[in-house]
């Protein structure tokens, strides 16, 4: 089965949730007549406007999921809904949904670690819960943004079968060969594809990388993009994901007598 992935990569408008939702809406009913899979992303509703998240949160998520399921019924297109600012009574959380083109709800993941160089620790509570979740009898994961450079936290997922690690993320440009490299390494060291979705521009106070990948099991760099606006998008044979794991069987000579 083959699949074509796109990353809507865009600038966020700060602390606008309105706005915000007007761009994506735009760029999914545009491409969802190319692709079977589209992905926004890290806080992509609100940006990096951390102290007005009491504010311009989402409640409990309903404005997003409506939102979301609608526009991937609409769209007939799945959906990795990136990330948004959730506020439940416990906290704020910054949370993935995906959608698939039936319009059904299909994962809830809320990001497991925490960025305390950006100051995420003191507004937002820590996930903790998995991200993996099923399209189409396909197995997948979702993380973001400082989730990948937590290597178990991916392997722990794809030891489970997952084949495809979708990434959503303000990557700042400061950072942008990390970006590179970790997502290669993931790719590679998972044997699986990675299809990651940062956002472009800045706001005040972080200027970002872009460079939104699609990459392939052997790490190669199926699509990638520059810094500005642009969707990328890439076609995927998931027959090489087993093509691959066999090839090189990593999970086969894992030494589990050892760790």
């Amino acid at each position: 089965m083959k699949w074509t992935i796109s990353c809507l990569q865009f600038n966020i408008s700060y602390g606008n949730p309105s706005e915000n939702f007007k761009k994506a809406s735009r760029l999914i009913e545009a491409e969802s007549r190319r692709s079977d899979i589209v992905i926004l992303p890290e806080l992509w509703t609100t940006g990096y406007d951390l102290m007005r998240l009491d504010e311009i949160g989402d409640d409990e998520g309903e404005q997003t999921k409506k939102w979301l399921q609608q526009t991937a019924k609409a769209n007939d297109v799945h959906i990795v809904c990136g990330s948004v600012a959730v506020k439940k009574k416990s906290g704020v959380y910054n949370t993935m949904y995906i959608a698939d083109k039936h319009g059904q709800l299909v994962k809830e993941y809320s990001k497991a670690h925490l960025f305390q160089l950006m100051d995420e620790h003191l507004y937002l509570s820590s996930g903790s819960a998995d991200g993996s979740f099923e399209l189409e009898g396909v197995k997948a994961a979702g993380f973001i943004c400082y989730d990948i450079r937590f290597p178990e936290w991916v392997r722990k997922h794809t030891s489970k079968g997952a084949g495809i690690v979708f990434v959503s993320a303000e990557w700042p440009l400061a950072r942008l060969d990390h970006w590179r490299t970790l997502l290669a390494a993931r790719a590679i060291e998972n044997q699986c594809f990675v299809a990651a979705c940062n956002r472009s521009g800045k706001d005040p106070a972080n200027e970002f990388a872009g460079h939104s990948m699609i990459i392939d099991p052997l790490g190669h760099v199926l699509s990638e993009a520059g810094r500005e606006d642009t969707v990328i998008r890439a076609e995927i044979d998931l027959d090489d994901i087993e093509k691959t794991r066999g090839h090189i069987p990593v999970f086969e000579d894992i030494r589990k007598d050892l760790y």
